[in-house]
């Protein structure tokens, strides 16, 4: 399939002086909603992936192959330019460079590459360590280099703003940014003193992972040059409490007529392109 319309949409977007909210999906059916809906942008995160195949928290259980197939399973259905979280690349640097090239391949627009210390140290105590300044460079590196596509967009992601100090991920936003990557994505930034430190010190589109309430306006975002801020992901945990609720009525002895929660046939023809199919298949069949 070709991506590159996709990818050149978001770069697109990017360029603007806007903030933008982009819907959390995790697959196919919710990505075709969200776009539905006018979401200009998907976000397919690491933690939701580790839900959606293989039913675990987010502890780096989740191999690259199962994450990359997920991330094409949702990129077929639609044409939403969808961003990644690719975790750490799965490994070290050579791991990184094959991430990236399994992620494009699939049809992502963009993703991140954090210098998070995962899986998890032995006797850490589930506590978040991050890798060496010098090592996230070389993932950044690794991360370009591993590129075909020029549009495909790259953000290097720290969480030091939480894990460390806000000069500490200033330092790393500025050695990721001088290494090539297109974006920042900063995790953990909690106060208008380290947004504005960080916009001060970069000059490239920064992208949070979300922030607090008192922050959370696009026009100030906006004007701290931040492209796109995360919204959490309640999607898959409504869908999740929808999927419960069902199942506990009727196993209750609730008939299934009345459910009235479930969606209608109009819906459901709706994100299942229901028309499209029906007129190939007049077509062909």
């Amino acid at each position: 399939m070709n991506w590159s319309a996709r990818r050149s949409r978001f770069r697109q977007l990017m360029d603007t002086d806007a903030c933008y909210y982009p819907g959390s999906v995790y697959d196919p059916i919710s990505a075709r909603i969200a776009e539905d809906l006018g979401f200009e942008l998907g976000m397919f995160a690491g933690s939701v992936a580790a839900l959606t195949v293989i039913g675990a928290p987010d502890i780096i259980t989740l191999n690259q192959a199962e994450f990359a197939n997920q991330a094409y399973r949702i990129n077929r259905a639609g044409n939403l330019p969808l961003i990644v979280d690719a975790d750490h690349g799965y490994g070290n640097a050579m791991n990184v460079k094959r991430t990236v090239e399994e992620l494009e391949t699939a049809g992502v627009a963009a993703m991140s590459i954090e210098d998070t210390l995962l899986p998890r140290a032995f006797g850490s105590g589930g506590a978040t360590s991050l890798i060496s300044i010098e090592e996230g460079v070389g993932k950044m590196k690794a991360a370009i280099a591993g590129r075909q596509d020029p549009d495909l967009v790259i953000l290097g992601r720290t969480s030091a703003m939480s894990v460390s100090n806000t000069d500490d991920a200033i330092a790393r936003a500025k050695a990721y940014e001088s290494a090539g990557v297109d974006m920042l994505m900063m995790v953990g930034l909690k106060e208008l003193d380290q947004l504005k430190a960080l916009h001060a010190a970069v000059n490239i589109p920064v992208m949070l992972g979300g922030t607090t309430k008192e922050l959370m306006d696009k026009s100030l975002l906006a004007d701290h040059g931040v492209r796109i801020c995360l919204q959490g992901h309640k999607p898959f945990a409504a869908a999740v409490q929808a999927t419960y609720d069902t199942l506990k009525a009727l196993r209750d002895g609730v008939d299934p007529a009345d459910i009235k929660t479930a969606a209608s046939k109009d819906l459901m023809d709706q994100v299942t392109r229901a028309d499209e199919v029906n007129r190939e298949m007049d077509s062909w069949l």
